[in-house]
């Protein structure tokens, strides 16, 4: 029971240390940069905060690292309880990670095209409007990334993640509903991208909310671990 505790905390921790850089890389650092529908202001505003930019950057990725040990830790805290649920879970979300670093080429792009980045100097083909406008596709296709590809995974993992809170006797079932839930915001959200772009919008504010199904399950995680009277029902 001592073991399961130790576990259960040691991935809520780890959860919520990835998480906190998530929004700041994700959300923050784009809201300041990525001017939509213009070119220009975009690419002024990289050269203008590219240290902001790079940071972002480097806590994006910091914040995957880190996530690929949740995954593992969750691995192994609900591998005895639900062997294979908890195998697709960790196999789900570790997939998402080759995406989401892959993407970061499109922020580097960006960095580039605008001047600022170490290979600007080979674009000289291009005249300033071009390269603007080029800084401006990287960004947009970086959020295309997030949104379509690595968004689908993010809510797919929730699914076994959920399976496994449920079958585990240590967790409130209640919270593999909600992260259930959450999946299913995370999912929507992606396909809305490709199929239905005009309603993108109404979709990602329902989807925000629905997302906020997955917070419990850290807070869970990190303050109670696991129930020592369930679990040893559970042994018994």
């Amino acid at each position: 029971m001592d073991a399961t505790k130790k576990t259960a905390r040691l991935a809520g921790l780890l959860y919520l240390v990835s998480s906190i850089p998530a929004p700041f890389a994700l959300i923050y650092v784009p809201s300041r940069l990525f001017v939509r529908g213009d070119a220009a202001a975009t690419a002024d505003r990289i050269r203008a905060s590219e240290t902001l930019f790079r940071v972002g950057i480097a806590t994006e990725l910091a914040s995957s690292v880190i996530f690929i040990f949740v995954a593992l830790t969750l691995h192994r805290l609900f591998k005895p309880v639900a062997e294979r649920a908890a195998l697709a879970m960790m196999v789900l979300i570790l997939i998402s990670f080759p995406i989401s670093f892959f993407n970061v080429l499109n922020d580097i792009a960006a960095l580039n095209f605008a001047g600022v980045g170490r290979a600007s100097g080979v674009l000289t083909a291009f005249d300033a409007h071009q390269r603007d406008a080029l800084a401006y596709l990287s960004l947009h296709l970086r959020g295309q990334g997030i949104a379509v590809a690595a968004q689908i995974f993010w809510g797919l993992w929730l699914f076994p993640f959920g399976i496994c809170v449920m079958r585990s006797g240590f967790i409130p079932r209640i919270l593999g509903v909600l992260l259930m839930i959450a999946g299913c915001g995370y999912i929507a959200s992606a396909f809305s991208e490709v199929l239905v772009p005009q309603y993108q919008h109404a979709v990602d504010q329902v989807a925000k909310i629905l997302g906020f199904g997955e917070l419990p399950i850290i807070f869970w995680l990190l303050i109670w671990g696991a129930r020592p009277q369930r679990v040893s029902a559970q042994t018994a």
